[in-house]
Parts: structure tokens; C-alpha cells; sequence
């Protein structure tokens, strides 16, 4: 609630000028972890000094109690290459003030956009440390080769009548219902005018700010569905001609009707409209593990019938494909995308259920090998789709929040990443980690068109709950040169018909392998990969 006015380079932490992003080509490349900053490092067992703090998360050679890496060594092991964090600029409910208080929330009530939140900081009471220690948390995820996401919410403010945008135009930064009432799509009390230009100038020039000041790497748009296609593809062309590279995504939907018409809305399902601005798709996610909205609802990883038409959807980043029967499809009959460049591949986020969570509670009766077989099969269809690969924080060793569906305000008994479930669960993180390196060995699974697609992926079962696929990798240019790819959804073994050829293992039944043989069937709940040289 208090500003302070100095010159900011006075807050650069040493070596700042020098700072520079990892390399990146496509963004099919990104596999990006989503993370909040606190979450990271308030546990214990983190091993980090500085728990809670931006900082935290830029220690290295922290431990867990088994002497395993967390945080920052954790994520370069892992070999993600983007880091999303969650809501980082200065939001409404945390009282910064009383920092001896345990608060918090996962961030999406804005109030200040363009300085970061105090509480992540060592001091909140010195305005240029919260500054100096977010960039020396970016500064240290470059030098580990690892690129930074901001998740911002420009759609709406924590306060509406009383909010600062209000005080200075009163009804200008908001859209209004015909009686003159405040409109929501957002769930939130109001949704901003992105389509007015003093709005639309605020939102390029904050954004704009953040990647020039702090350097960084991409924006992810909370209920991006709520803002124009044109101010949306202002901003991508303007980012772009800074930094080429950015990464740019966001929520295709909104949390409510609104006043603009929808042919106008940067959707999901007007996504190739945007300028290779990604969305999640939501129909690969519920295709893998069931509804959001519905616990007890099963998806094809957990043993649900009739969801492969869903998934093969997602193997195709909603483009389109001739074996793909859209009637079929969980919620998009028709393609969406003009590009894989434009979907978000992923099966669980902050919102809703985690997906170790959401796998006890629709499949009760399940063992706890069943439910550990669900998660790498389910993994295993995010990693070797194609798109952009996303993966919620503690998923590689299967974090729990304990069935806390949406945990913004919990607090950290329910949030803190345990990071000896690392220990517990190192067969998964292994496993997960041998799924990223294969994805970024080859670009089979990461191709970047959707022509490249329709020509080398071949369907070749798809039915029973069990998917096969074939991808000429040799096209593509691929050490690989056919890659065959099979899923089964279902509790019982299933007989795997494999083309005839010289294969390699990659993975069979969701074990790392380098022998020679093929199996003649697959197990349940499982991945196999196989290659020709």
C-alpha cells in the first residue's frame, strides 16, 4: 500500500547487464514446470535457507532428508527447460506487513502489476529488495539453463468499485452488463476492457516492462479467453520484435459470459486466429484423466472406455488429422489449431485436483501400484505428444494434496511440495526424467507443423482402450528413424501388434529399456516406445 520512487538500477543485482536466457529454438521444445514460489521451499525438507522466498529458489546444493536434490538442483536435474511461477507480482492477500504471520495464496488477485510480491522477498519493507531478489531468481534459473515464465492476470483486479483503475476513470477499465452493472466473466466481480485502448495500452506496457526490466521469457494469460484476439496479437508482435524467442500461452475460456462477442475472444477455439499464441487443451487433459468438475469421472490412464478419440486429439495438438474421428472427441469436434506451436499439452495444473489426487478419488478401489502405473502412463502421453509439454510442480513424485481440489488459500500444509517423496517415489522422477530427455533427444515428438503431423503420425489401433501409433522420425529428421508409440488404458494385459521391422526398446510397459526384444503384448496401465535406427 506504499510506493516508492527510485532509480531502479539500483536494484540490479551483480552481473545483471550480462544476464542472458538459455537457447531456445521452438516453442514445441518447452517442457515447462509450473511452480509457485513459495510452495518450493517452505517445507522442512526442502534443504532451502531462504524458505518462501525468491531467493530460495535460487539456492543450489540444497537437499532432502535422504540427500536427494530439491529446489533449483532439482529442477536442472529434471531437465525442464521453462520454469512458470506462479503469480509473482504484487497481489492483495497476503498482508506484507506482518511477515511473521503464516499467509497465503496462489496469487490471482492483483493489485499492484508491475512489482513483484513483497512477501517472496527478504524485506518487504525495502522497496528495492523484492526487485533485486526476483531478478537474482532469474538470474540464477538462466545460468542453469533454465527459462522463466510469468503468469499474469490481466483480466481482472481483486477490488472493483475501489480498485486504483476505478479511482482514476471510474467504469472505464471495466465492461459492463446493458443495466450497467459490472460484468464477470471472470468469477471474479469484473472482467477488464482489454479492447479499449488505454486498457490495451496498459496490459502491452506492463508486459513489455516485465521482459525488458526483469528479463523474462514468456507470459502465461490467466482466463486469457476474457481479452481480445487483436490486443492479444498486438502484444505477440510487439514482444516478438524484442525478444523473438518469447513463449507466449493462456486459458482459451472463460469463467463466465461476457459482454463481448465471442467471435472477438482470444478462445480456444478461435486459437488460430492468435499469433502462435498457445492453449491448453482441456480436451487431452480430461481425455487422460476424467472431468475437473467431476471427482468420480475416470479418463482413458485410469481405465475409461471410449476416450481414445479425445487422446488422439491431444497426440495431434488439436490439429487436424484424418484418423481423428471428431464426433467422438470429449468436448472440440473440430480442430482448433492451425499449428502445434498453438496447444498446451498437460493433464493437471495448479486448478483442480493434482493428478495423484484426482486418481485415488475416481478410482477408489485401485492399488497403489494401479494408481503409480496411471500417473506414468498418463505423463507418458503428455511427454510424447505433440505441442507444447507442461507439468504441474511434484507430479515426477507424485505430490499429493491430500484432495484439496483447489488449494489457493490452504496454506502450506496442504501446498508445500514434500520433497522426500522424492525418495519415496524415485522410480516415477526417474522415469519422468528419462520421458523428457527422449522428448528433447527428438524431434518426433515435437514437430513444428501441423503438415508434418497429418504425414508421419499413423494410427494403428485405437479402440479397447488401447492406442497404437507409428512416426516416420527419418521426415522429420530424427536419429529415430520410425518411432512406435502404444498406450493401454485398461486394467488387463493387452496383445500388441507391432509392424514388422528391427525395433528397439525405448520403454516397455513403462520401464526404461535398451534391450533388443518386442514384446507381443503390453501391460495395463502402461507405455511402451519402440524404434528403428
Amino acid at each position: 500500500r506504499r510506493a516508492l520512487v527510485d532509480e531502479i538500477a539500483n536494484a540490479d543485482p551483480k552481473g545483471w547487464k550480462n544476464d542472458v536466457s538459455p537457447p531456445f529454438k521452438n516453442p514445441t521444445d518447452a517442457v515447462i514446470y509450473e511452480l509457485h514460489v513459495r510452495d518450493a521451499s517452505i517445507n522442512a525438507n526442502s534443504g532451502i535457507r531462504h524458505k518462501g522466498k525468491f531467493i530460495g529458489l535460487a539456492e543450489s546444493g540444497t537437499k532432502n532428508s535422504n540427500g536427494l536434490m530439491t529446489g533449483l538442483d532439482h529442477l536442472r536435474e529434471l531437465g525442464v527447460t521453462h520454469i512458470h511461477l506462479l503469480p509473482s507480482y504484487d497481489f492483495y492477500t497476503i498482508d506484507e506487513t506482518r511477515p511473521e504471520k503464516a499467509q497465503y495464496n496462489w496469487g490471482y488477485d492483483p493489485l499492484n502489476y508491475n512489482v513483484p510480491e513483497g512477501s517472496y522477498s527478504t524485506n518487504a519493507r525495502d522497496g528495492l529488495a523484492r526487485v533485486r531478489e526476483f531478478k537474482e531468481l532469474i538470474q540464477s534459473l538462466h545460468k542453469n539453463n533454465l527459462r522463466v515464465i510469468m503468469d499474469v492476470v490481466y483480466n481482472h483486479t481483486m477490488l472493483t468499485d475501489d480498485s486504483w483503475f476505478n479511482q482514476i476513470v471510474p467504469g472505464y477499465y471495466y465492461r459492463q452488463n446493458k443495466d450497467g452493472s459490472f460484468s464477470n466473466a471472470t468469477a471474479c466481480n469484473n472482467e477488464t476492457a482489454s479492447e479499449r485502448p488505454m486498457v490495451r495500452k496498459y496490459i502491452l506496457e506492463s508486459v513489455k516492462y516485465w521482459l525488458t526490466e526483469y528479463h523474462v521469457d514468456g507470459f502465461r494469460f490467466d482466463l486469457m479467453g476474457v481479452h481480445d484476439i487483436e490486443t492479444m496479437n498486438i502484444i505477440a508482435k510487439e514482444l516478438r520484435a524484442i525478444k523473438p524467442d518469447i513463449l507466449l500461452y493462456g486459458e482459451g475460456w472463460t469463467a463466465g459470459a461476457s459482454p463481448l462477442p465471442e467471435e472477438l475472444r482470444a478462445l480456444k477455439k478461435n486459437a488460430s486466429k492468435l499469433d502462435n499464441i498457445a492453449v491448453f487443451s482441456d480436451d487431452i487433459r480430461d481425455g487422460i484423466k476424467g472431468s475437473v468438475f467431476k471427482a468420480e469421472d475416470r479418463g482413458f490412464a485410469s481405465g475409461k472406455k471410449g476416450m481414445e478419440e479425445s487422446v488422439k486429439f491431444g497426440i495431434v495438438a488439436a490439429t487436424r488429422h484424418p484418423q481423428v474421428k471428431y464426433d467422438s472427441v470429449n468436448y472440440s469436434k473440430t480442430p482448433y489449431a492451425s499449428s502445434p506451436y498453438q496447444v498446451v499439452t498437460y493433464c493437471e495444473c495448479h486448478d483442480n485436483n493434482v493428478l495423484i489426487d484426482k486418481l485415488r478419488l475416481s478410482c477408489p478401489n485401485a492399488s497403489e501400484k494401479q494408481l503409480r502405473d496411471m500417473q506414468k502412463l498418463a505423463l507418458s502421453i503428455v511427454l510424447t505428444s505433440q505441442g507444447i509439454s507442461f507439468l504441474h510442480a511434484g507430479t515426477e513424485f507424485l505430490r499429493s494434496k491430500n484432495g484439496v481440489e483447489n488449494s489457493y488459500e490452504s496454506g502450506d500444509s496442504i501446498n508445500a511440495i514434500d520433497w522426500d517423496l522424492k525418495t519415496k517415489n524415485k522410480d516415477v522422477f526417474d522415469y519422468v526424467k528419462g520421458l523428457i530427455s527422449m522428448r528433447k533427444s527428438h524431434p518426433a515428438f515435437r514437430m513444428t507443423s501441423a503438415d508434418d503431423i497429418t504425414k508421419n503420425i499413423n494410427f494403428l489401433h485405437s479402440s479397447g482402450s488401447l492406442i497404437s501409433y507409428t512416426i516416420n522420425g527419418k521426415s522429420v529428421k530424427d536419429k529415430w528413424s520410425t518411432v512406435f508409440v502404444a498406450f493401454n488404458g485398461s486394467d488387463h494385459e493387452q496383445k500388441l501388434v507391432v509392424p514388422r521391422g528391427k525395433w528397439k526398446t525405448a520403454i516397455v510397459n513403462s520401464l526404461a529399456s535398451g534391450t533388443k526384444t518386442v514384446p507381443g503384448k503390453i501391460a495395463p496401465f502402461s507405455a511402451t516406445i519402440l524404434y528403428i535406427d
